[in-house]
């Protein structure tokens, strides 16, 4: 399918984007750490996410405007307490990102603690449950991020791109985004700390 067509079927009523096994590779080794992911896009834009994960029960979901929620659980990050860099808690897959940042990641990183899981679907998720506190991802498809991204956003978290764009902003298109993500009191210093060292 050309470009133009895959924009014009997303831009255009309703189109459903489901990752049936966001981590494929995790699933195919036995590794538990996968989700299903479901996003609903009306005029070109993410009004529902649901993120739902097997191994441990748990279902992710959010409306836009309407908030994010853990099974029945209010996901609300905007009322933490103030964070710290140096004490967060970074999901980062590094192997999609610039060298020098990759480079930067691994002698200067500003965190206490890196990981990952390898579900883009979960690790939004995750955010938005205050599991983590930081996200840093270089490429992710629409299907990939939708749903989890969603569910970050509306939970207060920061849901951006490597050049500072909404990650969730027009015009949404098929192609591959980077990712960037952190919790409301570390939305402006960690892609501070991203942009000086790419």
């Amino acid at each position: 399918m050309a470009e133009s067509e895959q924009a014009a079927i997303l831009a255009t009523g309703n189109c459903w984007l489901l990752d049936p096994l966001d981590g494929t590779s995790n699933f195919s080794h036995g590794i538990p750490v996968y989700s299903v992911s479901l996003a609903l896009m009306q005029q070109g834009e993410v009004v529902a996410g649901l993120v739902y994960d097997p191994n441990r029960d748990e279902c992710f979901q959010a409306l836009k405007g309407m908030g994010a929620y853990l099974d029945q659980q209010a996901l609300n990050r905007r009322n933490d307490e103030p964070g710290r860099l140096e004490h967060a808690m970074a999901i980062i897959d590094t192997k999609r990102l610039p060298t020098g940042l990759t480079s930067a990641i691994a002698t200067e990183h500003p965190y206490h603690s890196q990981r990952s899981f390898g579900s883009v679907a979960l690790d939004w998720c995750w955010l938005a449950a205050g599991r983590v506190q930081t996200y840093l991802h270089g490429k992710q498809k629409l299907w990939d991020f939708a749903a989890g991204a969603l569910i970050a956003q509306e939970a207060g978290c920061l849901t951006a791109t490597m050049q500072n764009e909404h990650i969730l902003g027009s015009p949404l298109t098929l192609a591959a985004r980077s990712a960037v993500g952190a919790c409301p009191s570390l939305a402006t210093s960690w892609p501070e700390w991203i942009r000086r060292h790419s």
